[in-house]
């Protein structure tokens, strides 16, 4: 691994880099805040792929991808003299100093659980109304149920048990099947229910639901497009199959 001064150095590289291409290339120098946007979405999304695979190398490759863009969006920032890379460097340290007393002041903090409660309770005291306000809107959906149950289970809104949980989880199936039964405009109130709930019993048996579901996506993926090729190489075509023939390939991917 790299001393101190040669990850110093490489950082200080990846500046001068970036003052460069700001400078001299076309498409650098046209970009602005909104513009990198959805490319740092999409490279977001490309580091999760690389966790999910472990693919380490790749990992690599994408950790740089996002920290060139977090320099991108301080090279922007300074062009209007609004901040720079240090006061985004020092925010995040006093932030951190600030959120960690258990660390740097006197405050006690044995477990997880602790340490998170500190962390709500402090952000509460700096201005904020509600301890969800850090929820960030644009998040998808199951990873924002996630992160809204996180935040108040640090504050002590939480079930005590995971077969609380699965009770509740149960509770809510069996109103979805009601609403199904009677064709009520209700469905999707409840559908949206169950679905939280089932994150919430993911969160209590330490599974995270989207890496799980993505996971799920990539097996089935894999599965049908073996369906796929192992149909074509004996002649047949998958839309004139019986889900019984259909059904025989599957049952071979899944033993692969």
């Amino acid at each position: 691994m790299h001393s101190r001064e040669e990850k110093l150095a490489a950082f200080g590289r990846l500046l001068d880099i970036m003052d460069d291409l700001r400078e001299k290339c076309p498409w650098d120098k046209k970009q602005t805040l909104q513009s990198l946007r959805y490319l740092t979405i999409e490279e977001t999304y490309e580091l999760a792929d690389a966790i999910l695979e472990n693919d380490l190398n790749e990992l690599k490759g994408e950790i740089g991808d996002l920290m060139l863009h977090m320099v991108f969006y301080a090279k922007i920032a300074s062009e209007t003299n609004d901040f720079d890379i240090a006061d985004v460097l020092n925010t995040v340290c006093d932030k951190l100093v600030e959120r960690h007393p258990h660390i740097y002041g006197d405050v006690q903090a044995e477990t997880e659980e602790e340490v998170k409660a500190n962390w709500e309770k402090i952000k509460l005291k700096s201005g904020k109304k509600s301890v969800l306000e850090g929820v960030p809107k644009s998040l998808p959906a199951m990873v924002k149920a996630t992160r809204i149950q996180e935040k108040a289970r640090g504050v002590g809104f939480d079930w005590d048990n995971s077969d609380q949980v699965f009770e509740k989880l149960n509770e809510e199936i069996d109103e979805l099947k009601v609403e199904v039964n009677t064709n009520s405009n209700k469905i999707e109130d409840e559908f949206g229910d169950v679905l939280f709930s089932m994150i919430n019993y993911a969160r209590f048996v330490g599974v995270d639901p989207e890496s799980a579901l993505e996971k799920t996506n990539k097996k089935f993926i894999k599965r049908f497009q073996y369906l796929e090729t192992e149909s074509a190489k004996d002649g047949k075509q998958l839309g004139e199959m019986s889900l019984s023939e259909m059904d025989a390939y599957w049952n071979k991917a899944k033993e692969l």
